[in-house]
C-alpha cells in the first residue's frame, strides 16, 4: 500500500506534474486522478482510500486567487478548507448549511460532525508558502460580482478551487490526514486565459508538494 497518495484533479495537471513528481514514485507514493469538481472528487477519493489505505493524502492542482496576497504563478499550502454553495438561496441571499443549523455530516459511532469547514495539514512548515482558507465551489467565479459574493459569504477565503473540500471530507471520514496544495493560475473571476499562468502554477504546486513530502516524518 502507498505511504502517501497524491491526488490530482485533471489529466492536464497530472501530465504537467509527472516529471516533477517522478522521484517520489520510487518512495512508496502513488499519483492518481480524483476527478474534476466536488462530486467526482469526493466519490473517487473515497474509492481510492478504500482501495489503497494510504497513511496520508496530498491534493495538488491549480486554483484562482480571491486575495491579492496570493501571487499568480505561486503555490500555497492551505490550513483550512470551506465549501460554498451547499445551503439555501443563491447570490446575495445564499445561506450556508451550517448557518442554517445543518451539519453536512452529523457524525456516527463517535465521529465528530462535519460542517462547512475542515482543517487540514499540520501547523508549521513551508514558511511563507502557507495560506489560510481555501474555498471549494461548484463553479468557478466568472466575474468580479461572483468574487464579491463569495467574499461576502466567506471573508477569510483566499483562493477558490473545485475539489479541496470534497477530498478533505472523504479523508476526514476515513481518519486519513490530508494536505492541500494549490498553484494560483489566475485571479478568480478573470476568464481571460491570456492572463493566466497555468504552467507556472502547476510547476510551483509540484515543487511545494515535494517540499511537503520531504518534511513529513
Amino acid at each position: 500500500m502507498p505511504q502517501r497518495l497524491i491526488l490530482v484533479p485533471t489529466e492536464m495537471e497530472r501530465r504537467s506534474l509527472a516529471s516533477i513528481l517522478a522521484p517520489v514514485l520510487e518512495q512508496g507514493c502513488r499519483v492518481a486522478l480524483c476527478g474534476f469538481g466536488p462530486v467526482a472528487a469526493a466519490a473517487r477519493t473515497a474509492q481510492l482510500l478504500a482501495d489503497h489505505a494510504p497513511e496520508r493524502v496530498l491534493l495538488v492542482g491549480i486554483a484562482g486567487s480571491l486575495d491579492d496576497r496570493l501571487a499568480v504563478g505561486a503555490a500555497y499550502r492551505f490550513d483550512r478548507i470551506a465549501c460554498y454553495g451547499i445551503g439555501a438561496g443563491s447570490g446575495g441571499e445564499f445561506v450556508s448549511a451550517e448557518t442554517l443549523g445543518w451539519h453536512q455530516w452529523p457524525g456516527d459511532q463517535g465521529d465528530a460532525p462535519i460542517g462547512d469547514l475542515i482543517a487540514c495539514g499540520p501547523a508549521g512548515g513551508t514558511g511563507g508558502s502557507r495560506a489560510d482558507l481555501l474555498l471549494t465551489v461548484c463553479a468557478a467565479a466568472a466575474s468580479a460580482e461572483d468574487v464579491r459574493l463569495r467574499k461576502q459569504a466567506c471573508p477569510a477565503a483566499m483562493a477558490e478551487d473545485m475539489e479541496g473540500f470534497a477530498v478533505a471530507f472523504a479523508c476526514r471520514l476515513r481518519g486519513v490526514p490530508v494536505d492541500v496544495v494549490r498553484g494560483i493560475s489566475n485571479v478568480a473571476g478573470d476568464r481571460d486565459k491570456s492572463r493566466w499562468q497555468v504552467a507556472a502554477a502547476v510547476e510551483s504546486a509540484g515543487r511545494l508538494a515535494l517540499q511537503i513530502m520531504a518534511e513529513a516524518p
